[in-house]
């Protein structure tokens, strides 16, 4: 019987086909494998490094029809049974339509970009309903630059998905979550948070397995050149695994999303503690199967699972050795589920943040960033890349780890001039000039004047008077001096003769005092995109 009502977090019920029901994802992977094929191959696997990637590389250019086979691609990919989530397709549906707009309206790069980042964030908003936890996803994978008029967009953007979102899925949070007990100030509190510090620990070794698993698996997969026999191969291994776990347990468990099997564990109804581990290893072959042969779906909602199911073994164990009243399965799968998708995605504040507004259960947020810090630790020092990065590493497609700010660019000129600068005529004679004995060796910066004005700039390696000792070029510095050159005050910010180097082409900045047209008086000092490199290191060497 077919019905358009469905409820994520309940489970499937059993199909009327039987061991028929395996030949379902590979029907469904055959479709997904056609559209991506043939329209828009960036729509394969879980498109968050898509969006980077454009981000990144590509000005925020997505092109439009990305959302479009997205959806549909996505949509029969988990709605046959592929081992996926929601957001991944969304935070590329909603970058999608954000490019699309600001390329529509002729939008500036950085303004393209913010769009591009809106969309995403607001898309996993309004997925999970989550207004705060999009802005964090967008602050930390999204943009690369993070002010006022780039945030602002942003937040405007979820907070408007959320409230529209709300008319549709309703109010109420992704998870529905007994009240639980927080951590009190009893000594048996501070050895609850060790085992969340242990399960932090040890989702960092499971994060560091999912990254390294399904970049194995998209390797493997990609031997098969022919992408409906990869895909059909891929679908068919989640068909037998499905249909095993529903002869054996009587539900499909890995199929879909998973929510089921998260609120299932949330509420105490998965209880047997070696059936946890199990969907743990199945779901973490499912979804790299899945996103290997050529699915489209996300790895949030996967990752979740696995956070749940393996934080609910480790609470169930911990339960049976040695019951604690600040903590029981509930708790350690909530904590599990905020370090896993952390340690698999590198995004720290996302994941506290998210797990928070899904569940709305606040005593647990200090377990959370405990667990959370952790698992990205030591998912660094098994494996540097994230489960998005590792994939544009492949392609050469560098992202940054960190966003810094520019406090280099606040700095004013004076502090970054080069004042070993000489100010000479320009019917000065350039042989006389290099043949100077104070001139010898190294580089020299040249003011050139004419008429008591700045008439170009030189840059001199002076070593070359070896070789012209007895040479004659009859050349004056007026003569080779560079006129791309631009005025920088001495209380001007870096960022502004930068720009003004930018936009004129030139090398060079000559920093002068005083107000009104300079003169050879006034040059202070030279800025050189030397200086301008050696700056930037010099900001960030406490970072490094």
């Amino acid at each position: 019987m077919f019905s358009v009502h469905y409820d994520a977090n309940i489970f499937t019920p059993a199909g009327p086909w039987g061991a028929f029901i395996i030949l379902g994802p590979i029907i469904g992977g055959l479709v997904v494998t056609a559209l991506v094929t043939n329209f828009a191959p960036e729509a394969r696997g879980h498109g968050v490094p898509e969006v980077m990637d454009a981000i990144y590389y590509k000005e925020g250019v997505i092109r439009p029809i990305v959302a479009a086979v997205k959806s549909l691609a996505s949509a029969f990919s988990i709605g046959s049974g592929a081992a996926v989530g929601r957001e991944g397709p969304i935070i590329q549906i909603g970058a999608s339509l954000g490019s699309s707009i600001g390329q529509l309206l002729g939008l500036e790069p950085w303004q393209r970009i913010t769009l591009v980042a809106a969309g995403a964030g607001a898309g996993i908003a309004a997925t999970f309903n989550t207004p705060i936890g999009g802005v964090m996803f967008a602050i930390e994978l999204m943009m690369p630059e993070v002010s006022v008029r780039t945030f602002l967009p942003v937040a405007l953007a979820t907070g408007t998905a959320t409230f529209v979102g709300n008319w549709f899925l309703g109010p109420q949070p992704a998870f529905a979550v007994p009240v639980l007990p927080a951590l009190g100030h009893q000594p048996s509190s501070m050895i609850a948070l060790g085992l969340y510090a242990l399960l932090g620990a040890i989702m960092g070794i499971a994060a560091a397995g999912f990254v390294r698993g399904l970049s194995a698996a998209e390797a493997v997969f990609e031997r098969i050149e022919n992408p409906y026999l990869r895909h059909s191969i891929g679908m068919l291994l989640i068909g037998l695994l499905i249909y095993t776990l529903f002869h054996f347990y009587g539900h499909y468990y890995v199929e879909g999303v998973g929510y089921s099997t998260i609120q299932a564990v949330l509420t105490n109804q998965l209880t047997p503690l070696a059936i946890l581990p199990l969907l743990y290893v199945a779901k973490l072959v499912a979804t790299s199967v899945s996103l290997g042969s050529g699915a489209s779906g996300g790895i949030f909602s996967p990752s979740l699972y696995m956070g749940a199911t393996l934080g609910g073994a480790f609470g169930l164990l911990v339960t049976a050795i040695h019951p604690l009243s600040e903590a029981n399965t509930a708790n350690f799968a909530i904590v599990g589920m905020a370090a896993m998708v952390a340690g698999g995605t590198g995004a720290a504040m996302t994941a506290v943040t998210m797990i928070f507004e899904m569940t709305r259960d606040y005593g647990l947020v200090m377990p959370m960033i405990l667990a959370v810090a952790l698992a990205i630790g030591v998912r660094r020092v098994l494996t540097r890349e994230n489960i998005y990065t590792i994939k544009l590493v492949a392609r050469r497609h560098l992202i940054p780890k960190a966003l810094h700010a520019n406090m280099f660019l606040v700095r004013h000129a004076y502090e970054i001039m080069d004042k070993d600068v000489l100010v000479l005529p320009a019917e000065s004679d350039f042989d006389s000039f290099l043949r100077q004995p104070e001139h010898q060796g190294g580089m020299k910066h040249v003011v050139v004047i004419r008429n008591n004005r700045i008439f170009g700039v030189l840059r001199v390696n002076t070593a070359l008077r070896r070789g012209l000792e007895d040479a004659y070029t009859g050349v004056t510095l007026g003569d080779v001096a560079q006129r791309d050159f631009t005025i920088a005050r001495e209380d001007d910010i870096a960022f502004e003769v930068i720009k003004r180097m930018w936009r004129r082409g030139g090398a060079m900045a000559v920093v002068v005092a005083g107000k009104g047209v300079p003169t050879d008086a006034d040059v202070k000092g030279i800025i050189s995109k030397e200086h301008i490199a050696d700056s930037v290191a010099a900001s960030i060497k406490d970072y490094a």
